[in-house]
């Protein structure tokens, strides 16, 4: 077992809470939704044999606790607070890796767009960019209904509807420090569905970046996003053991393909 050291940074607006394992090239695990840090326990001690693990919770999620208003927009806020983590804790000039899921892939995504230089490789697993899609305007509705199911019936009744994206099972029960359920519907789910990625400066990093998704949700609207990006950028669509969540339920066949996807060599971030 690696050594854990956890600590707080302090960002304009709230404190993050933050978690470093292992040594090695700086890998960021960035979640999505309503997780923290916790869901990636597994997968960065599996990590952490060959990399710098850094997971974190987000702003408002867990024990990454606010001192204000959320700023708007939601994107921006997220990058800016991966932007001041990585001022933090990366050495001056090292280009990182990053690792996101779900909404967390949107974030990794527009950190790659922001500062090229910094990020040497992107693995985005199944983002939700439903504006991607074709029938972009029906998942844009079906967001809105379970945002006004939530508002008029509360959590459960949103969270029941919500199951739809998983072809109509219960989304999968993750490890997580509090449940931020409240907070996702409340603050996540509306503003993390309506962003759609910068194709334009992707294709021009898309070397760098790999579009995953999980072999068991294939069928999933949840997964189809992906499949799109992959095709805009022009490259293959990597499958992950597992569905969605792949990396908390199957960690170590999750992390030994990651790794050897992050051992590949890549053209120099700039």
């Amino acid at each position: 077992m690696h050594t854990l050291e956890s600590a707080t940074l302090t960002v304009p607006g709230a404190r993050l809470y933050f978690e470093v394992r292992g040594a090695g090239p700086l890998l960021l695990l960035v979640p999505g939704g309503a997780s923290d840090a916790e869901v990636f326990r597994d997968l960065a001690d599996e990590l952490a044999a060959c990399h710098r693990v850094v997971t974190y919770d987000p702003r408002g999620i867990s024990r990454s606790r606010l001192d204000g208003p959320l700023p708007e927009p939601w994107l921006d806020t997220q990058a800016d607070d991966v932007a001041r983590l990585l001022d933090h804790l990366a050495r001056e000039g090292e280009a990182v890796q990053v690792f996101g899921s779900c909404a967390g892939g949107l974030v990794a995504l527009e950190l790659m767009v922001r500062d090229p230089a910094r990020v040497r490789l992107a693995v985005v697993h199944e983002p939700p960019a439903v504006g991607l899609l074709p029938d972009a305007a029906r998942h844009a509705a079906f967001f809105d209904e379970v945002y006004a199911t939530f508002r008029r019936e509360g959590v459960p009744a949103a969270l029941d509807r919500f199951r739809a994206l998983f072809g109509g099972k219960a989304a999968p029960r993750l490890r997580e420090a509090a449940d931020n359920s409240e907070f996702f519907l409340a603050h996540v789910m509306l503003p993390s569905s309506r962003c759609v990625p910068d194709l334009t400066a992707l294709a021009a990093v898309a070397d760098r970046i790999v579009t995953a998704g999980g072999r068991e949700s294939r069928t999933y609207d949840v997964h189809r996003p992906a499949v799109v990006l992959a095709q805009r950028l022009g490259r293959g669509l990597v499958e992950f053991p597992g569905g969605h969540v792949g990396y908390a339920k199957h960690p170590a066949s999750f992390a030994q393909q990651l790794a050897g996807i992050l051992a590949v060599p890549r053209p120099a971030a700039g």
